[in-house]
Order: C-alpha cells, then sequence, then structure tokens
C-alpha cells in the first residue's frame, strides 16, 4: 500500500501523470471525483476528465465527505485516485451561505475542520493505494483579496500535511513529473 501525492499548477498535466500512475499498477481503479458541475466551464472540465477515463474505472462522486469515500472504497487490492484536493478544500470552505468579510479574519465553516481531520484519519488507515492529485497554488503572487489569501493559506496547509503522510510526492510542470519524495 502506497499514498502518492501529484501536486502541481493548473493543467500541468498532474491528473493525466496520476491516472498513468493508477493504471500502472494493475490493480482495479477508482476515480473519486470531488468537483460539482456549477458551471459551464466546470462541467466542461469534468467531462474533459471523463472521457480520458474507460471503463476499467469506477467513479465516485464525493464533494465534501472525501474521508469517508476512502474509508468505504478504499481496499488491499485496488487503488484510489482522488481527483482534486484543492477543489475538494473549496467545495468545504465555501459550503456555507455567509458574507465574507472584505477585511479581517475569515472563520472556516464548522464542517472544514471536522472534513479535513476526518480525511486526514482515512487516508493515514486506507488499506489500499491512495493517489491524491492537489494544486501548487502558492508559487505566484500573493493574492489581493483576504478570501484569496486564506484559500491559498489552508492549501498550502493541506498540501502539506498530505505530503507528510505520504510516502511519495511528484511535482508535474509542463507534462514532466518531478519527484520530490519516495
Amino acid at each position: 500500500m502506497t499514498r502518492t501525492l501529484v501536486i502541481g499548477g493548473a493543467r500541468s498535466g498532474k491528473s493525466m501523470h496520476a491516472e498513468v500512475l493508477a493504471m500502472a499498477t494493475g490493480k482495479p481503479l477508482v476515480y473519486i471525483a470531488t468537483a460539482q458541475a456549477s458551471d459551464a466551464e466546470m462541467q466542461a472540465r469534468i467531462t474533459h476528465h471523463r472521457e480520458r477515463r474507460d471503463d476499467r474505472w469506477q467513479t465516485v462522486e464525493e464533494t465534501l465527505a472525501l474521508g469517508a469515500a476512502i474509508q468505504k472504497y478504499s481496499k488491499p487490492d485496488n487503488v484510489l485516485l482522488v481527483d482534486c484536493l484543492t477543489v475538494w478544500l473549496s467545495n468545504l470552505l465555501f459550503s456555507e451561505d455567509k458574507e465574507f468579510p472584505e477585511i479581517g479574519i475569515i472563520d472556516a465553516p464548522a464542517c472544514f475542520t471536522e472534513q479535513r481531520a476526518a480525511f486526514l484519519q482515512a487516508l493515514a488507515q486506507a488499506p489500499g493505494d491512495v493517489i491524491l492529485v492537489t494544486n501548487e497554488v502558492g508559487q505566484g503572487i500573493v493574492p489581493q483579496g483576504a478570501i484569496s489569501r486564506w484559500f491559498v493559506d489552508e492549501a498550502g496547509r493541506l498540501n502539506q500535511a498530505v505530503a507528510a503522510a505520504c510516502e511519495r510526492a511528484v511535482l508535474v510542470v509542463a507534462g514532466l513529473p518531478l519527484t520530490l519524495k519516495g
């Protein structure tokens, strides 16, 4: 059983690389999709990802309770591919209808801390291989708005926690993988 983090920027090739890693195991494939088709652009992204996967893949859609999905679907003889952690993070952070202040501390929704902890515990206890895809969002300019900085900070914290829990970590840039760990 191995845990692998595949990290990179938007359209870096990270999802494709993660799919290749998963298929190379020869094990049954479970794809946990975290995206919601909230607009036409996101629907197009989801369609693009779906079209790459053939009938070897079982697809599970889970937008919030990722830890529970990992617990349910991880088996010693399969591989889970979770795509993507930053989309899941934004689902959690913006799951409640509330007004965000323009300046000041932003409080995470009540479900955030609970779901993040459940996810990290499920990842640590998963009996099968798990490959996680995430965006590196902290290498650009510091965002101007408080909400954007909050998201970048939380994504960075999540990525650090996941990388620490994984045996392998791969950075993908321009479709080229660079092993960071393992």
